[in-house]
């Protein structure tokens, strides 16, 4: 990567944090799907609030509640600091977390300093994170590997981000021919691999081909939450392209849509809910549609960014008790009761 190059990353992942922080880059038209459910209330729910059990395990090693600190990023001073504050209080509260694209520490190794949360939250699960389509720009299995081994992952997952690339004036756009490549990638590391959008979702048709090629697990990021579009649309100097990301408000699939779509036709497969989370009331109604965990991405950002880790703190603790909270209301004492209620009931 030449200095230019290095200076332009930079600058983009820059703008990204500034542009999250600072702009209404949700999906305008577009929502979760989780306003169409609702959990009808049990007054006699039969379980002491105190004993509710939010643990559960992923990659063999254990949680304190089913909750993932989306990818987000890295690369830069400002996401180091973000990831440290996020990495910290993800640890202390039994979180998994996943970091931003790695593309930028794998060729130039003096930002990979900005991912390794690893001195910060020792005993958690974490993501390691690539682009599936650099895979058409030259990356392989050894880059994969050099993602995981330089922040001590557990897992690995490539992200699909093709409408935020066609939008981004530095947007790779061949996505030709990946699934093979993500099949080369999920068989050859020695830890597991997964997919995970960015807010458009994945439907069912795309999971089962990505189950069946060796994915282990996959975030749909449904639309509802951050739109990438969006977020491009506010960096671009073309008007043209500004003006087109106003035709794409009403495109992707709604997190609660993908999550149902996919447990029904690949209930195998381990599934993550993002795109859109707020608070434990959506992660109880993603876990009730099938999700193994609940992601929380831009939502966290802001106290982060202020290294508030006191306030990141409470946040957290509020999303939990959030999500005790509805189970005591159906009466479900474990996860395994959450994801098997009938308590869930669709409005419309």
């Amino acid at each position: 990567m030449t200095d230019r190059e290095k200076s332009s990353t930079e600058k983009r992942k820059t703008e990204h944090i500034d542009i999250c922080l600072t702009r209404d880059v949700e999906s305008l038209e577009m929502t979760t799907g989780f306003e169409a459910f609702r959990f009808q209330h049990n007054a006699l729910p039969e379980i002491d609030f105190r004993e509710i059990d939010l643990g559960t395990s992923i990659f063999q090693k254990q949680l304190k509640a089913p909750f993932l600190i989306s990818s987000m990023t890295g690369g830069t001073e400002t996401a180091a600091q973000i990831n440290e504050a996020l990495a910290r209080t993800a640890e202390k509260h039994g979180w998994a977390m996943g970091v931003g694209s790695m593309r930028t520490a794998i060729e130039n190794e003096q930002t990979a300093y900005s991912f390794n949360i690893r001195r910060h939250a020792p005993s958690i699960p974490i993501l390691a994170n690539l682009g599936a389509v650099q895979f058409n720009y030259g990356y392989g299995v050894e880059q994969c590997q050099r993602a995981v081994d330089l922040i001590e992952a557990d897992a690995l997952v490539l992200h699909l981000n093709s409408l935020q690339e066609v939008f981004q004036p530095e947007g790779d756009t061949n996505f030709k021919g990946l699934l093979k490549k993500i099949e080369q990638a999920a068989k050859s590391l020695p830890v597991p691999v997964g997919i995970k959008e960015v807010g458009m979702g994945i439907s069912s048709s795309a999971a089962r081909h990505l189950y069946e090629a060796g994915v282990a697990f996959i975030d749909v990021a449904g639309s509802g939450g951050t739109s990438w579009i969006q977020v491009e649309a506010y960096r671009s100097k073309e008007p043209m392209r500004a003006k087109a990301a106003e035709a794409f408000t009403e495109w992707g699939i709604p997190t609660a849509e993908s999550l149902m779509q996919i447990r029904r036709d690949v209930p195998a497969v381990q599934l993550y809910a993002s795109g859109g989370m707020k608070n434990g009331v959506h992660a109880a109604k993603a876990i009730a549609l099938g999700a193994d965990l609940a992601g929380f991405g831009r939502s966290l950002l802001p106290h982060a960014a202020a290294s508030d880790e006191e306030a990141l703190d409470e946040q957290f603790q509020r999303i939990e008790f959030e999500l005790r909270t509805a189970m005591f209301g159906i009466g479900a004492a474990s996860l395994s009761d959450l994801k098997g209620t009938e308590a869930l009931r669709r409005l419309i």
